[in-house]
Parts: C-alpha cells; structure tokens; sequence
C-alpha cells in the first residue's frame, strides 16, 4: 500500500512539475555524478543567486519525487497524506494562476536503480548539466552492474541537454570527462590538472589557533589567477564544487572576481566536511550525511593531511549497499586508516574487516576501538578526548554517525542546525 501511495503521488507531482515548466519556463541547472551533487549544487546556487532570482534543491531532493518538488517549491511530506495533499494543491493553484517563479532552477539529479534517470531526462530538459565524480565501485551497486551502467545512467542527462546548452565536466575524471567526445554541446572543464577552462591549484588548509578552519587555494581562469578561502570545511569536494561553480557562472557570463567573492561567504552542507568545535578544545570533521569507498579515500586524505599537535582519530561506520564489493572496500579504507590516524574507531559489523585491516597494517591494537552502535561510540569519545584532537566521523545514512557528532559537539544545542537528520521523522527512527 505504502509503494502504491507513493507511486500515485509521485506521478502526480511529476505531471504538475511538467506543467509549471512548461507555463514559466525557467532555465534549468542540472547536477549528476556519482559524488559530491549536493556540495556542487549548493556552491551553484550561491554563485548565481544573487544575479538571478533562483532556487535550488533542498537538501538531496534528486529523485523523481524530490525533483518535481523542487520545481513546485514544496516539501517533502514524509509520511504525512495531508502534507502531501497540501504539496498537490499547491501544484495545482501554480497552473490555473500565475505566480512569481525562479529565472533559474538549480536541480540535484540522482539515481538509485537503473532508468531513474533516464525517465527524468525524458520530460527534463537542461540548459546547462554538470557532472561532477564517478566512484570506482559504484554507488547502488546491488541496482547497477558495474560502473559503466552508472555512468550510461548519468549520461541521459546529457543526451537530454538542450543544443544551444552548456556541459560542465571535472576533467580530473576520466569517465566524466568522456562524455566531451561523445556530444557537440558548448563544454566547459574544470578541474586542477592539465590544460583546462577553470583550474584549481596551490590548495591547503587554513588554520586558526593551530586547529584546521577552512580550505584555501586559487582559481586560473582566461589567463586570471584569484585567490579563494573557503571556511568552515575542508576536503578536496568542496574545492571542486567551487571549480563548478564558477564554470557554470562564466557560462551564464558572471564576473569571476564577484563569484569568487560569493563563495568566501558559501556555507557548506551539513555533513559534508563540516567543521564543528568539540568538546575539550578539539576539532570535529563532520562527514556524517554518507559514505562510499571514493568518499571514504578522500576524507582520509584530507585527515591526512591536516597538522595537529593533537591525535587524528578516525571514527568510521559502515559503508552500505556495496554487495560484493564491501568486504574489499572496508580492507581498502582500513589500511588507509592505519596510515593517516592515530586511532581508529569503527561502528558496525561491515568495519570489522575496517579495523582487521587497519591492525594487519601496524596499527596498534590499543588503539583500534570496535562498537555496534553510534552511541557507544560517542559515549566513549567524551572521556577519551584531548584537548587539540581532530576527529573525522564518517559513515552511511543508516548508520546514524551524525550521533556521534552530537555526542561529542562543544555546543549540542545547536545540533538541530549543524547536523543532518535532524527533522521529527529521522529523530524518531
């Protein structure tokens, strides 16, 4: 009954969308990729919105529901049939009346299973689409084949991209870069290797008080260079949101200088390489919202690299919906575990074979640390802090990682505003 509900709303809301398109016309931004849609989506918005009048996708609305919200300006109902009525009539009254509505839509656009995609592609119709980052192993996996089905998936978008349209590519990924031979559209590239149209360089971290508060590094566009600092995160994601960004901005034919001033105030999504003070004087790298073995690699690095003259502590939880490929994906993330952190704590049976990695890979037995839950886990945090401390937590949605945040945060108080998963549906869960 529950999949009948949802199916008979999510047609309708799509039949609305459809029509709301087709009587404002807006000019539309798609975002896809297999990593880092939320991030690149948000850092769009703000480069763009104070030139037009915009709006994006809230959170990680990018399904065929979450789409056709976005383009009505509705929220998510969750389980609420008179919310979701509400969100219908809302639609409804935006046809037979005419109502302000957005130049441009900033529109995340995911898929779980094979044909999500491509059914949105059959009625959407972009005028600038964004790839940002496949994942060796792909996200979904028990849905998808292998990764080349992801990235034909993604590629629906991209046939659907109108011929006077833009295709924005991180030319740093080589399956997404591939997509320039296959299509003619105008293409833009981004990224920090090789001869490109908006390249990233000179990256590192900034810091305040000897802890970790932002990203710093400079944008190379038309023969320009222009330094760019962006706080309250970190990770090499955000820098390629931002390459993103401004290569979407040149498209539409935005100053580089004024976009670039536009991210140094960009606030980041919640549990994304969020930076949150701790308890004791430490430093939290919230990364909560999921995890995938491309993600995980890069959080570590990032961990990796940061200077402390406090202890790197990685608190991991379970990569999910991997099949076959979890067991090696955990080894994988536990050996490099063991060589940027000082302790490791796992949450979940899957890290298991994290934490047997990272102890085959010299890291010592006394300070690997092994818990079921998230709340054990952050339990035991708040006696073993020390004071300049950094803590990456990271781990899949189910696996309810943003309670250890909140279990260790300076100010948990505010977790209703720092965190993710933080509305009446997930707390009760």
């Amino acid at each position: 009954m529950k999949n009948l509900f949802k199916t008979i709303i999510s047609r309708i809301l799509e039949i609305e969308a459809k029509a709301v398109l087709r009587k404002y016309r807006p000019k539309i931004i798609a975002v896809t990729g297999s990593v880092g849609k939320t991030s690149t989506k948000d850092a769009i918005f703000t480069v763009i919105s104070k030139s037009f009048y915009a709006r994006k996708s809230e959170k990680s609305f990018n399904s065929d529901i979450g789409v056709p919200l976005t383009i009505l300006g509705c929220q998510n109902a969750w389980s609420d049939p008179v919310k979701w009525l509400q969100n219908i009539w809302q639609g409804i009254m935006m046809i037979v009346s005419k109502q302000a509505y957005p130049e441009w839509l900033v529109l995340e656009v995911g898929a779980d299973r094979p044909g999500d995609i491509k059914k949105i592609s059959s009625w959407l119709k972009p005028d600038v689409v964004v790839m940002t980052k496949f994942s060796k192993v792909p996200v979904h996996v028990e849905f998808f084949k292998n990764k080349d089905e992801v990235v034909a998936e993604k590629g629906h978008l991209v046939e659907a991209l109108k011929h006077d349209g833009t295709l924005v590519l991180n030319s740093d990924d080589e399956d997404v870069y591939s997509f320039k031979k296959k299509f003619h559209n105008k293409i833009i590239s981004f990224g920090t290797i090789g001869e490109i149209d908006v390249k990233g360089s000179n990256v590192s971290i900034c810091y305040e008080n000897d802890q970790p508060i932002g990203i710093q590094f400079k944008i190379e566009y038309d023969g320009n260079v222009i330094p760019v600092k962006l706080l309250g995160s970190l990770g090499a994601a955000n820098i390629y949101s931002a390459l993103a960004a401004i290569s979407v901005g040149v498209s539409l034919g935005l100053n580089v200088v004024e976009m670039t001033e536009r991210l140094a105030n960009h606030e980041s999504p919640r549990g994304r390489m969020k930076l949150v003070s701790g308890l004791k004087n430490t430093t939290l790298i919230d990364d909560t919202y999921n995890s995938s073995p491309v993600a995980l690699h890069s959080a570590l690095q990032t961990l990796g690299e940061i200077e402390t003259k406090g202890r790197k502590i990685a608190v991991l939880g379970d990569m999910m919906e991997l099949g076959k490929h979890s067991a090696e994906a955990h080894k994988e993330g536990g050996e490099m575990a063991a060589k940027v952190c000082d302790v490791l704590i796992t949450v979940g049976m899957r890290s298991r074979i994290l934490a047997e990695a990272a102890l085959d890979d010299n890291l010592a037995d006394s300070n690997i640390f092994q818990f079921d839950n998230s709340r054990e886990a952050g339990e035991f945090l708040q006696d073993y802090l020390r004071s300049g401390d950094v803590i990456l937590v990271k781990g899949s949605q189910s696996m309810r990682m943003e309670r250890v945040v909140e279990e260790v945060m300076a100010q948990p108080e505010k977790a209703g505003d720092l965190l993710v998963r933080q509305e009446e549906e997930w707390l009760a869960r």
